[in-house]
């Protein structure tokens, strides 16, 4: 007989308790949108707490990896990419006393270690195997109540079909207390009324859940953070609402909400099964109560069992490093005097193949490496048009918007259906459902593009190609003197004072077809997009002779012959177009060169087949790939990452630094208080970062932490991520054909190594000011090193200077 419980208030959560959950909320980090994605550290939100601790708590909560399986590492060393002496020395500095025989036999131990278990986990341990298991349907349930909840072109729930739509928690529960399938799912019968008992506010059902699972105030705080990474990727999306509602000073925190959800399942099968089931409720009621003792025992347990692990992960970093500072050390520094061409790129790793492609044509040719934004805070919005789309780090705020001088109803309109018609044409699921509704003319059409590859644009992006922008603060249009000043402060952050007669400013973007992703191959400093737009507005700022005039009165003089000229890199084909200005014959010719050498150096790693073909072969390859709308791996994007370099460019143009690289030109005597260099370690140190550890956590747990097999992508509410077929968690990070070829791994994943050539002294004080950066240092999600001017590398960590090696073979 089935019989309905009532809810037995127990009033609401204690001050200690709502902060407890709070802070597990706050353990989670963003995920940003499809159309905007960036790169994110996924432990962003713990980096106050070292590494080791983080990777030990995660794993034991819910089985997440940090590091690499055994395997990885035994294969590193047998191959030669770990080093002893790198062995010897990462022991030594995680203080590990084992040898190098010990290491290398724990690499050939198996690890029995215990995990925790929520109550569906333990349920599920003893459920007939025949039966849906609670986690999956619980996760899948969640799951799709979001993704309806959180659409916004069409909302599926209309409201007035909601009884109480206040709120996350408050829709979920009147949808769920409507579907009466889920007993039938489940197999349970009754257990739907359960879900008639609970308490309509999410405080009130936390509160009630934490009394009655006995959930005291030593464990509630990892017991909740354990249920948020079940729902992990909807749990991220609840942390990019809280960023962003943050960012523009309009809170928004469902978080409570979302974890009420998540605990009021735990509640409901605890409660069925007391009533329903009691000899197994019993069973429960000891299982529960062993795994909230253990917790404390569990999370100590993995960290040490990783200790050794650790040390194989540091020394495969070491090994690295080594060989990068030898390179350093003994490079020939080529200083520049005057130049034919100077060429401003992204310091994104991509550029550092295309830049050394561009140096090696002529002597006569000066690169430098600048944030992808190019310094200007901006948000783009298309005239006459309600879309704006942020084109900056998604760690700042927009401060200028801007806009095409004039424009027309007519092309609104055509923008629009343009818009609309790409929405459904270019969606991965979308390619078979077109021909069949328009017919075989459009599977026509899509062979052509795969086969006759011609250059497409965003209907966006089309809008972009203008001569004349508009720019506004605080709704005023910028003045002159608004101008001058916004361009003095990035020419002095460019570190450019010398001026040739021609600049390209060189944004970058992808080009690919049918990739629900292409935004995250696009520039990550120009929050998910192209740097079209930043690159033809700093353009028109630096010709303007009225903001040339008041320059020269702020103290800097550009030559009247000087010339600076929009560009854009293409990462998938490294084409390099430049906009609006026809570039003198030699200068195109080097720009023709350049995309030739670094085509026929990254087909290695596409397909090494092609290396002896000709560069028009290769050309046309790399084309047609980017248009191939069965393509899952048009180009490898930031993969295999592994260091960030701060530091003239003089000091590293003969280094080939094999695009592994962040390159950001600085040079100390010119930064005055250490501005620069202070905003440099705050802002693209960080977004470096970012890209590192998203790299690196998609290819150690690409199931949490990555969005898995491509090929079976669908799209969420049209932007906000992916599902991984048609259920499950929203898939965050990157997918495996982003990260691994088939044979092997693309990105070998390892902890940046930041190297600044600057002071001592200005390096610790921006360090001591900043907690964001004192974290990434002494928590060691990064390694810091200084390249000093005498050539001598040293690594500050928790307030010291340590020599470095240098490879030794």
């Amino acid at each position: 007989m089935n019989v309905a419980i009532k809810s037995t208030s127990v009033g609401q959560l204690t001050e200690t308790q709502k902060a407890l959950l709070t802070s597990a909320g706050q353990k989670i980090a963003p995920t940003w949108p499809l159309d905007q994605m960036i790169a994110v550290n996924p432990f962003w939100q713990m980096r106050d707490q070292p590494i080791e601790q983080v990777s030990a708590r995660v794993s034991a909560l819910d089985r997440v990896e940090c590091l690499m399986p055994k395997a990885h590492y035994r294969h590193l060393y047998a191959q030669g990419e770990i080093s002893q002496d790198a062995l010897q020395l990462a022991a030594e500095q995680q203080g590990i006393a084992m040898s190098v025989e010990q290491l290398a036999i724990f690499l050939n131990q198996e690890d029995d270690l215990a995990h925790w278990h929520n109550i569906a986990d333990l349920l599920d341990n003893q459920r007939d195997q025949h039966k849906m298991a609670w986690r999956d349907e619980i996760i899948h349930q969640i799951s799709q109540f979001c993704a309806a909840y959180y659409q916004q072109l069409r909302p599926i729930f209309p409201a007035s079909d909601i009884s109480a739509p206040a709120d996350l928690y408050r829709h979920w529960l009147d949808m769920t207390r409507r579907d009466r399938g889920i007993s039938i799912i489940m197999d349970e019968p009754g257990l739907q009324q359960y879900f008639q008992q609970l308490p309509p506010d999410a405080e009130t059902l936390l509160a009630e859940a934490v009394d009655e699972l006995g959930v005291d105030d030593t464990v509630i705080e990892d017991y909740a953070h354990a249920l948020l990474l079940d729902i992990n990727g909807w749990a991220s999306w609840v942390a990019y609402l809280r960023w962003q509602g943050d960012l523009h000073a309009k809170p928004c925190d469902e978080m409570l909400q979302l974890l009420a959800i998540r605990m009021a399942w735990e509640l409901v099968i605890w409660r069925y099964l007391k009533a329903q089931q009691t000899d197994s409720f019993a069973q429960l009621v000891a299982l529960w109560l062993g795994e909230k003792d253990q917790l404390a025992l569990l999370v100590e347990q993995h960290e040490q069992v990783q200790k050794p692990l650790w040390v194989w992960a540091k020394a495969a970093e070491l090994s690295y490093q080594a060989w990068l500072n030898t390179q350093l050390i003994n490079a020939k520094k080529q200083l520049m005097t005057t130049s034919r061409l100077q060429a401003a790129f992204c310091i994104d790793v991509r550029s550092e193949v295309i830049r050394r492609a561009l140096e090696n044509q002529s002597d006569d040719i000066q690169t430098i490496g600048f944030a992808g934004f190019f310094g200007l805070p901006l948000e783009y919005q298309p005239h006459d048009s309600e879309l704006s789309r942020p084109q900056l780090p998604g760690l700042l705020k927009p401060v200028i918007q801007v806009s095409e001088w004039r424009d027309t109803q007519t092309q609104v309109d055509t923008l629009n259906i343009k818009a609309r018609w790409q929405t459904w044409s270019q969606a991965a699921p979308s390619a078979f459902s077109m021909v069949e509704s328009m017919g075989w003319l459009y599977a026509f059409k899509m062979l052509k593009r795969s086969f006759f590859a011609t250059q497409t644009d965003h209907p966006v992006n089309a809008l972009t190609h203008q001569k004349s922008w508009l720019l506004r603060k605080n709704a005023q249009v910028l003045s002159v003197t608004d101008k001058a000043e916004l361009a003095k402060g990035i020419l002095h952050a460019m570190g450019l004072d010398q001026f040739a007669a021609t600049v390209l400013l060189v944004g970058h973007g992808s080009h690919t077809s049918n990739n629900l992703h292409a935004a995250g191959l696009d520039c990550g400093a120009c929050g998910g997009q192209s740097g079209e737009v930043n690159v033809r507005v700093l353009a028109q700022l630096l010709n303007d002779q009225e903001v040339r005039k008041v320059l020269t009165e702020l103290g800097i003089t550009i030559p009247a012959a000087t010339r600076f000229v929009a560009a854009l890199h293409n990462t998938t084909t490294d084409h390099i177009d430049c906009f609006d200005t026809k570039l003198d014959q030699t200068v195109a010719s080097w720009l023709q060169a350049a995309t030739e050498t670094a085509q026929r150096e990254r087909i290695v790693q596409i397909a090494p087949s092609l290396a002896n073909s000709s560069a028009a072969v290769l050309d046309r390859f790399y084309t047609q790939r980017s248009h191939d709308w069965s393509q899952v791996r048009p180009e490898w994007g930031l993969a295999n990452n592994a260091a960030f370099i701060v530091a003239p460019r003089c000091w590293t143009r003969n280094i080939n630094l094999q695009g592994r690289s962040f390159l950001h030109d600085y040079q100390w005597q010119n930064d005055d208080g250490f501005a620069v260099l202070e905003l440099i370690m705050t802002a693209p140190m960080v977004v470096t970062n970012w890209i590192n550890m998203q790299y690196n956590a998609s290819v150690s747990d690409n199931l949490k932490y990555g969005c898995g097999n491509k090929l079976l992508h669908n799209a969420v509410a049209g932007h906000i991520g992916v599902f991984e077929g048609n259920g499950g968690d929203l898939r965050i990070g990157l997918s495996m054909q982003s990260l691994h070829d088939g044979e092997k791994w693309m990105h070998q994943p390892q902890r940046l190594a930041v190297y600044l050539a600057a002071p001592r002294q200005p390096i610790e004080q921006i360090t001591a000011k900043h907690d964001n950066v004192r974290w990434l240092i002494d928590n060691q999600w990064l390694y810091l090193l200084r390249w000093s001017d005498e050539g001598l590398i040293e690594r500050y960590y928790q307030g010291q200077w340590l020599p470095q090696e240098t490879d030794k073979t």
